[in-house]
């Protein structure tokens, strides 16, 4: 087993580990199950690369998050660390042929989604893995109390039986007493073992300020307070408005949304990290899995439907442990219209089916087929063609997602990739009985190596065009043409959201619905929404007090910098400022008796109307009187 510090300098360039993460990782090489709760940007990826790097053989890391998951491969591979990702939109030759990889090569690391866990092509092959850590990232969606739970979570247990001996590494950012038993239980921990990093993040200054023109207090926000920023909305049509109003106001903003080609959100992104833009408007698709430690802002417009979705976003401020600030702008009816969105979003049992009937029609599936069947889907599309509104079938979606039946992922950009299927020798007659095809391959052999036999790889149809002097749409049509012949497997470039049929379809109409569970969603839907109201009209305590309670911490510390901390210092600066001038306008009638008008004068004239208020005071409850002349005086003061 190699040395820990030493793989963690050796490849992170680190010289020690963050505050737990050198007892998470101890822990998972004593072979314990672990649970590790540590906040956004605490560094949990950290927690499995370096035992699983101490070891010989593969760690297993279970993610829903594709772009996530892609990032983190590359991120590896550019530290000199095999690793390989299996997701929905991949071709099934491209899984054989990295789950091979995974048998048979060196490869440390292997990223899949929890759709993929129960597939004959990954059990099949997982059983000769010789897995060293199965690490689950997002734990908290194994559980129903948690806030994004994803029914195929609950085959990681099933998973746990293949790998006798392996221990689990549950990591999540947000969790309740309550999501972290039920994630122990659900994953059949032998024993409980939970590491558990403060909630609090004394850097972060969390304001809820109430308002009625929002994008007019943003904009001050951003001129009084300099520094990269994320400004959160709900909707897509807002980013772009927002980000043009604040361009027109000479403030550098860029829209992000899942909507936008790969080319935008990556264009805009880039330019975000590179200081290049200030402002990121984003829906809450924009954040995840972005290591950017200096963002000084996060402005929500919109309230969160819960108070974990809100910790996760607003935590992406301050990294770097310098001041920070999360600031929610609510409106009078925000809280209400938030009620009223939870409602929508859990329509009735006739939707959901005949949003899956329209689904099954779609794609053409008949009863019984398309299990773990991958399309790409656009929603507007979709809707339109069966006369749906389109937030209706994205509810009705995220139900069936609940029920076990769909997943849809969120889009994410793939590349063109090609895998030649026929060997050396059948390609070459292949080449010699088709001469028209000849300059097209021989030029991908010459371009792309000798691995086009063995593994999908990245091709650019572009560049293939201008070797050949053709033009890149005829390039397209011919690749189109081979796989058509099976010579080789070409896989388009897209970047659409994938929707994969986890079972095999159903009869929509009596699809199997539980009544009961989706009932109970609603009701924990709509007490995260109570919660949520609690937290941004709150008066009287922390901010941060009230998010630790909500997790489980209890703290009597306050953290002196959000709203009502700073409001509650300022009360007492005003109350020591008063009590200071109270003792001075006593001291001086004390002194000599004074007109009013003189009493005043000898003070800044920025506390004249203070001076005049304390007077009034002090002549109620009689400390001071009127003598004879007109003048104050200090009661009982020698004459």
């Amino acid at each position: 087993m190699q040395d820990i510090h030493h793989i963690l300098k050796t490849y992170w360039g680190y010289d020690q580990f963050r505050p737990l993460q050198e007892d998470i990782v101890q822990s998972v090489l004593d072979g314990k199950d672990t649970l590790a709760l540590l906040p956004t940007g605490g560094g949990k990826s950290i927690c499995f690369q370096v035992p699983a790097m101490a070891k010989d053989g593969i760690c297993l890391v279970v993610t829903p998050l594709i772009a996530l998951m892609k990032d983190q491969v590359e991120q590896l591979k550019k530290r000199g660390i095999t690793a390989v990702a299996v997701y929905s939109g991949m071709n099934r030759r491209e899984i054989d042929i990295a789950l091979d990889n995974c048998v048979y090569g060196n490869i440390k690391f292997l990223y899949l989604s929890p759709e993929r866990l129960l597939t004959d092509i990954f059990q099949e092959r997982v059983k000769r893995m010789k897995v060293n850590l199965l690490a689950v990232d997002e734990a908290h969606c194994i559980s129903q109390w948690g806030y994004d739970f994803r029914p195929p979570y609950l085959q990681l247990a099933d998973l746990r039986e293949l790998l006798p001996g392996v221990p689990v590494l549950a990591l999540t950012a947000t969790a309740t007493e309550h999501v972290r038993q039920d994630i122990q239980e659900k994953l059949r921990f032998k024993q409980p073992n939970v590491f558990v990093k403060s909630f609090a993040r004394y850097n972060l200054s969390y304001s809820c300020l109430p308002t009625e023109d929002k994008v007019g207090r943003l904009l001050e926000i951003l001129q009084r307070m300099p520094g990269q920023s994320i400004v959160y909305v709900r909707s897509r049509r807002q980013t772009v408005e927002i980000a043009r109003f604040l361009q027109s106001r000479n403030i550098a903003a860029a829209a992000y949304h899942a909507g936008l080609k790969f080319e935008e959100r990556s264009k805009a992104q880039q330019l975000w990290i590179d200081d290049k833009v200030r402002v990121m408007v984003a829906t809450n698709a924009f954040g995840m899995g972005i290591d950017k430690p200096d963002v000084r802002l996060v402005v929500h417009l919109d309230l969160p439907e819960s108070l974990e979705a809100y910790y996760q976003e607003a935590g992406r401020a301050g990294r770097d442990e310098k001041y920070s600030y999360a600031v929610i702008l609510y409106g009078p009816s925000d809280v209400a219209d938030l009620h009223k969105k939870v409602e929508e979003a859990h329509p009735p049992l006739e939707l959901i089916r005949r949003v899956y009937q329209c689904l099954a029609n779609y794609y053409q599936l008949a009863v019984g087929s398309g299990a773990m069947s991958s399309f790409d889907f656009e929603l507007a599309d979709f809707a339109n063609n069966y006369k749906l509104k389109p937030l209706e079938v994205h509810h009705a979606i995220k139900r069936l997602e609940g029920e076990g039946y769909l997943q849809l992922s969120e889009g994410y950009y793939s590349p063109s990739r090609l895998f030649v299927q026929l060997n050396n020798t059948a390609l070459y007659e292949f080449q010699v009985m088709n001469p028209e095809h000849d300059s097209l391959l021989q030029l991908i052999l010459r371009v792309y190596g000798g691995e086009v036999f063995t593994n999908f790889i990245k091709i650019s149809e572009r560049k293939l065009a201008e070797y050949l002097k053709k033009p890149e749409q005829e390039v397209r049509r011919k690749l189109e043409y081979l796989h058509k012949l099976q010579v080789i497997v070409y896989e388009p470039q897209h970047d659409a959201p994938q929707l994969l049929f986890t079972k095999p379809r159903q009869d929509a109409h009596n699809l199997p619905l539980n009544h009961k569970k989706l009932d109970e969603l609603r009701g924990r839907a709509l007490l995260q929404v109570k919660e949520m109201g609690r937290y941004v009209e709150n008066t009287n305590r922390c901010r941060t007090q009230l998010l630790l309670a909500y997790f489980n911490e209890l703290s009597d510390q306050s953290c002196r910098i959000c709203d009502y901390c700073l409001a509650q210092r300022k009360k007492e600066r005003k109350k020591k400022e008063l009590l200071a001038l109270r003792h001075k306008v006593l001291a001086l009638l004390q002194h000599k008796p004074s007109m009013p008008k003189e009493l005043v004068q000898q003070f800044e004239p920025n506390v004249a109307e203070t001076i005049t208020s304390l007077v009034r005071e002090l002549l109620d409850v009689g400390e001071i009187t009127y003598n004879t002349a007109g003048q104050l005086q200090k009661l009982n003061a020698e004459l």
